[in-house]
């Protein structure tokens, strides 16, 4: 590696993420950086590596920092033999790109199409900024599976809420890029649809494909490829081609037989495959040979059009190199073709069911004979069927009546790789991403034949689980619903239904959460398990008010009950449906989590008393997932009664129960809703270092990588609440970046962050920052909770800090107990301390019994007890006492509160605080109203 430009300590820190086989969105969780920022970092590492793909650049990773800069590289595969001629097709093709955002490039198989369109893609990198990237469709045997390879190329996860597709379109919107898509003949109808989509959504996006037949979608620009020329101005690209390969495999040629090489390439038509693989015979055939063969009576071209014709070149071609080889080379071609991905030779001699040794030297001289293609990857040596030879060699496997034992063979393969993933430690991503493809092409064969039906299950569940963990969730969920559609047994079935409702959930599907719990109640019925059902009926009903805001078409309360009352007479003595059937009460009857759709008048000791006993039935169970959704209806009962020391410590015992767990689909749902849920409590209780630790563990969650916006919305309103401002500013662009490339919607739970980072920006004095991030809550839309929660307390700070207290006293004028439904939750107390605070600081006649109200309200609390305090010291005029607050707030890790406290002590006090301040980047606060001696 040259050396003279150093790689940046970032640039470091994303190359072993590369090599670890993370997606960009999985880096930019785990380094708490945009999506974006990941991909700028990439682009610089493949140029200054020197290397031109992703998989290129993970082999790089253990190696050294430092390399020569390069001229820019896009994310293309880099062939192994020169690209030779095509000049004026190079240019044309160029100019259609630029003139037209979808062109096609048709062509017989063989002709040249694929690497056309490497050249042009490479050409074409200066002129898309936000990159090109090169998807080959040869392994995707599903069409549902084309934008996975789109996401998979890009760096791209899935982003809950939306499946592959829209997170593809997603993540390209706003890019000017090129995508190229080759290999789209045998997925046109799903192509076409994904590049329709799109083409719609993302107006700086150019899609060039390749393909045999053209796409027939709206503003298709079709480019018809030539074969190699002939002669052009004395001069044969083919000619060249053939020379160019021959001399590759050590057998130069004298200018003397151009004349014979013409010939050739002429009866070739032109053909790259054909003329590539007449050129690897050139060392054991000679010219006269290779004329003799394509001679051959059987081997004729005789009429038809011009494009049949070059079919039958390549045919002819492939005929006669297939013929030339010993029949064990012939065995292994035809035997190899049915890996869809690239395969190593132990791979081979499994599927092959041949010595090891045998297969690594037939495979060897397929490659001499331009049969393969090889590769170095960091599994050692890969070999690869072009796509027009694997479909020639699939041929003859069925001619020879080997199909059907070779895919089995290939089928028990890949359910052995796909076992062994699961006792993977090390490097499993590498070993997934290397066999992925063959899993789901050995699926595909397999589930619509009725003797193989059992692998097929076997198959489609063994690949739900490591797609899930690799952040392929619509996939995830779709292979477990294929195991319950192909077991034998409904009991089984009923089980795989329940993962891919919790892989629902994850992905913030409620209706599918829904549906899939009550097709699982189906299977378990059919199978006799009535207790089974019982608990999926419950638990379907508890969705719906649990989750009810991810749904589209949220069920009735009316609907849920019935369902209570189905699980209710099922459930006989089974603890878990017993357990189940008690927390859907706790959720129906008595709206523990106070769903949109519950009984307006609920009452809190009922409510209490029926979660505590949900959690007391779940925890006889011994399921920790039990328990912890009832720890969840036990915390929402719990905040409506105003207790948020209960809360707190009921939130953090569903952390301890989940910490250890397996990854799980339903483990890893449960985390995420506890994890948001325990920063929340432990902010309103003041517990802000705890609320940080879960909010940063939130953010850097894999499963949120994709939807910024969400993973770090708890963290930036506790941020912003201990004045941290570098984090705040630092994490609103990530939330902004990825809230709008999920569309902007519309999601309350967001609001408070984005009222949070608006104070930050009036605390720093940037007016037009704070209003753009108004706008953002008014896009998130305004709601109750704005007007009397986490908006007032926002807005109060703000105030305060501006001396503008008889404002502040406005703002919190409701009586926290008449607006207790939405300030009861983690803004109580803050709510209870700054409405305190501002009556002092405003001189009001209600202070002083205000402070004794708040006292007692916020007793424990260590933050809003020492806003508190302050308040009190304030109206006493106890300097020592007021001095003592800001020590409080320091340990309690709210710095501007604690800079804020030394400027209302005022004198020198108050140069120290205004120093903190200007440490912070905020603007000096207004001067205090009192005035210590």
């Amino acid at each position: 590696m040259a050396t003279g430009v150093e790689i940046s300590p970032r640039e470091a820190e994303v190359l072993e993420l590369v090599g670890a086989h993370l997606s960009n969105a999985e880096i930019a969780a785990r380094l708490c950086i945009s999506v974006r920022t990941v991909e700028s970092h990439v682009s610089s590492l493949l140029r200054k590596l020197e290397v031109q793909d992703r998989r290129a650049l993970a082999r790089r990773a253990p190696e050294p920092a430092g390399a020569a800069p390069s001229r820019p590289a896009p994310a293309l595969p880099a062939p192994l033999t020169s690209f030779v001629g095509r000049a004026s097709e190079r240019a044309e093709l160029t100019e259609m790109i630029k003139a037209h955002r979808q062109v096609t490039a048709v062509g017989p198989g063989g002709v040249g199409k694929t690497r056309l369109a490497l050249a042009v893609a490479a050409e074409a990198a200066g002129e898309h900024p936000d990159g090109v990237w090169f998807v080959d469709l040869v392994p995707v045997t599903d069409p549902d599976m084309i934008a996975t390879a789109v996401a998979g190329a890009v760096g791209l996860g899935e982003q809950p809420g939306r499946d592959m597709t829209e997170s593809v379109v997603a993540a390209l919107a706003d890019r000017h890029a090129l995508l190229v898509l080759d290999n789209c003949e045998h997925v046109v109808h799903g192509a076409a649809l994904l590049i329709e989509r799109l083409l719609a959504r993302c107006p700086r996006l150019t899609v060039l494909a390749t393909s045999r037949a053209r796409l027939m979608v709206p503003f298709e620009r079709v480019y018809a490829v030539p074969p190699l020329s002939l002669t052009v101005d004395g001069e044969s690209d083919a000619v060249a081609l053939f020379l160019d390969r021959a001399a590759a495999v050590g057998s130069p040629l004298d200018p003397p037989l151009r004349d014979q090489v013409t010939s050739i390439c002429e009866r070739l038509d032109g053909m790259a495959l054909a003329i590539e693989l007449a050129a690897a015979r050139y060392p054991t055939l000679g010219l006269d040979g290779i004329t003799a063969a394509l001679s051959h009576p059987l081997r004729m071209l005789t009429g038809g059009s011009r494009a049949d014709e070059r079919h039958r070149s390549v045919r002819a071609a492939l005929d006669w190199s297939h013929a030339l080889l010993e029949p064990a080379d012939r065995a292994l071609l035809r035997r190899v073709s049915v890996f869809a991905a690239p395969f190593t030779a132990a791979a081979a001699a499994e599927v092959t069911g041949s010595e090891a040794g045998l297969v690594a030297d037939g495979l060897a001289r397929l490659a001499e004979q331009s049969l393969l293609v090889v590769t170095a990857s960091q599994g050692g040596t890969e070999y690869r069927v072009l796509e027009t030879i694997r479909q020639y060699a699939t041929e003859r496997l069925a001619e020879a009546g080997e199909l059907v034992d070779a895919r089995t063979r290939h089928l028990r393969w890949c359910l052995a790789e796909a076992a062994g993933l699961a006792t993977v430690r090390q490097d499993w991503r590498v070993r997934f991403d290397l066999v992925a493809d063959d899993l789901r092409a050995a699926l595909t064969w397999a589930a619509d034949r009725p003797e193989q039906r059992a692998d097929a299950y076997e198959l489609a569940r063994h690949l739900a689980e490591p797609a899930f963990i690799r952040n392929l969730t619509g996939e995830s969920q779709r292979r477990y619903e294929q195991a319950a559609e192909l077991a034998a047994d409904p009991a089984v079935a009923a089980a795989m239904l329940r993962q891919a409702a919790a892989v629902a959930g994850c992905r913030t599907t409620g209706d599918d959460m829904y549906r899939l719990r009550l097709a699982a109640a189906d299977a378990a019925r059919a199978s006799g398990d009535t207790a089974g059902a019982a608990a999926d009926l419950a638990t379907a009903a508890t969705i719906a008010f649990r989750f009810s805001t991810t749904f589209v078409r949220l069920p009735s309360r009316e609907e849920a009950l019935a369902l209570v009352t189905e699980a209710r007479d099922l459930a006989g003595d089974d603890p878990a449906a017993r357990a189940a059937v008690a927390l859907a009460e706790a959720a129906v009857l008595s709206d523990a989590f106070g769903a949109v759709q519950g009984p307006p008048g609920n009452a809190v000791p009922e409510t209490i008393a029926r979660a505590e006993r949900a959690v007391e039935l779940a925890r006889r169970t011994g399921d920790p997932l039990a328990e912890s959704a009832a720890l969840d209806a036990l915390t929402g009962a719990q905040c409506w009664a105003g207790d948020a020391f209960a809360t707190a410590a009921t939130a953090r015992r569903r952390i301890t129960l989940l910490t250890s767990l397996p990854i799980s689909p339903a483990g890893t749902h449960e985390l995420i809703d506890a994890l948001g849920m325990a920063a929340e409590a432990g902010l309103g209780a003041g517990d802000v270092p705890g609320a940080r630790r879960w909010a940063r563990q939130l953010a850097g969650h894999p499963s949120l990588a994709e939807v910024g916006h969400r993973a770090t919305c708890r963290l930036l309103m506790v941020d912003a609440l201990a004045g941290d401002v570098g984090e705040v500013l630092t994490g609103s662009v990530r939330f902004l970046d990825a809230w709008r490339r999920a569309g902007s919607p519309a999601r309350s739970i967001l609001s408070p962050a984005a009222a949070a980072v608006a104070m930050i920006h009036g605390l720093r004095g940037d007016h037009d920052s704070r209003c753009e991030w108004h706008q953002v809550l008014d896009q998130l839309g305004s709601s109750p909770e704005h007007t009397y929660g986490y908006g007032a307390v926002f807005d109060a700070i703000l105030l305060l800090h501006q001396g503008r207290a008889p404002e502040a006293m406005e703002r919190t004028a409701p009586e926290p107990g008449r607006v207790w439904k939405w300030v009861t939750w983690i803004w109580h107390h803050w709510y209870v301390a700054l409405r305190t605070e501002a009556a002092v600081l405003a001189g009001s006649p209600v202070a002083r019994d205000r402070l004794a109200e708040a006292r007692t309200v916020v007793a424990g609390n260590p933050v809003a007890g020492a806003i508190v305090e302050r308040a009190g010291a304030l109206l006493d005029g106890d300097q020592e006492a007021l001095l003592a607050t800001a020590a409080a707030f320091d340990a309690a890790g709210c710095r501007y509160q604690s800079a804020r406290t030394l400027v209302l002590a005022g004198g020198s006090h108050a140069e120290r605080g205004a120093t903190a301040l200007a440490a912070l980047g905020l603007t000096p606060m207004a001067p205090p109203p009192l005035d210590f001696p």
